[in-house]
């Protein structure tokens, strides 16, 4: 993997490159729409590629891990090759998710053993065998195995936690380094900056994973329940110790103007379910501000869904035939909203771009804060 640092907003920490993959080049900032299970919720490849335009998307180890499961996976050859996804695959190392299992799941040095939420099965995360599965699944970028303690965590659970992490994470790259790639492309392995919401926590993390030297960097345990400041400012700590001409990707992460800040502050890649699951419930994100479809007040309203939209959706539908759908729980309202969510979550990335190349990121960003903060 290869990233060329373009250009930096002169009034923030804003800052366009270029990450080129064997399966494609993405620009930097970008949005990474979530397949969890190998599939973005709701949206064909087709409208993934052609009409939101993502560049890359992601997948989980820990869903793809229980299903198809990794025979099917292999057999494939790997997870392109099964969902038809030319295009890069970056892939969660299913930390949160066995994480999130709270009464399924048991912690020790060598790693997780959980139970499926599935049938309730019993299974082992070592970051090793992690390595593996990441390996056999095939994504373009693969992230470390780590644990996200939550946002509320008091400090020494959370300084226990990062040692635990760290001591895995020595790990991973040496399980990584020692294998190859089965599928005769290569693939790049992201460590996890983890550490809550202290400072020295989390410069003792981004001081131990930048001295790895791996080709980019993520920042986890972010958005999980602790005040947005505290978000902020955390990514600023940690943006001032991970190495300015590699990839920095913000997991998990999150609302339209979480995304505009966290650009401000240096991260080059997000993603987030938001787009799709809010979607589905009826909410629209727009340049203008944020439409609750479901509202009486839609019922009649027949104009497009967005005049300024990118996506095909935004000008063929009416927001009255949208509401219609989703209150009658059609598919077809879940879908559209998801298009349009992605189309726009994806535009904004782009114009971002623009205007940190135009240099007067930092003024647009002000406006579009207060925009997307209003609710239609």
């Amino acid at each position: 993997m290869d990233f060329k640092l373009y250009k930096t907003d002169p009034k923030s920490s804003a800052r366009t490159g270029e990450l080129t993959t064997d399966h494609g080049k993405i620009q930097t900032p970008i949005f990474m729409p979530v397949g969890t299970l190998g599939s973005v919720k709701g949206v064909h490849q087709r409208e993934l590629k052609e009409d939101i335009n993502a560049e890359i998307i992601l997948g989980n180890t820990y869903h793809l891990y229980l299903r198809p499961g990794l025979d099917v996976l292999e057999q494939a050859g790997g997870l392109h090759k099964f969902n038809g996804w030319d295009r890069p695959i970056l892939t969660d190392s299913g930390g949160f998710q066995v994480f999130s299992l709270a009464e399924n799941r048991k912690l020790t040095e060598e790693g997780a053993i959980f139970r499926s939420h599935i049938d309730g099965s019993k299974h082992s995360f070592t970051p090793e065998g992690v390595m593996d599965i990441q390996r056999t699944i095939g994504a373009d970028i693969i992230m470390a195995f780590d644990e996200c303690p939550p946002g509320t965590s008091n400090y020494e659970y959370s300084k226990n936690s990062l040692e635990l992490t760290q001591r895995w994470l020595e790990r991973c790259v040496k399980r990584f380094d020692e294998t190859e790639s089965k599928y005769g492309y290569s693939q790049t392995l992201f460590p996890i900056v983890q550490g809550c919401v202290y400072k020295d926590l989390r410069i003792k993390a981004a001081e131990h994973a930048a001295s790895l030297n791996r080709e980019g960097y993520a920042i986890g345990g972010l958005a999980v329940g602790e005040p947005v400041e505290d978000m902020y400012s955390m990514i600023e700590v940690v943006n001032e110790i991970l190495p300015e001409n590699k990839p920095r990707y913000l997991m998990g992460v999150g609302t339209p103007v979480n995304i505009l800040e966290g650009i401000a502050r240096g991260v080059d890649m997000f993603d987030c379910v938001m787009p799709t699951r809010n979607g589905r419930n009826g909410m629209m994100f727009t340049s203008e501000g944020t439409i609750n479809i479901k509202n009486k007040k839609w019922a009649n309203d027949f104009s497009v869904i967005d005049p300024n939209g990118t996506s095909y959706v935004d000008k063929f539908y009416s927001k009255a035939y949208v509401r219609h759908l989703i209150h009658s729980g059609e598919l077809l309202g879940s879908q559209i909203c998801s298009i349009h969510n992605l189309a726009f979550y994806l535009w904004l990335v782009r114009e971002a771009r623009e205007q940190i190349n135009l240099g007067t990121f930092a003024a647009w960003k002000d406006i579009m804060v207060k925009k997307l903060s209003i609710r239609l």
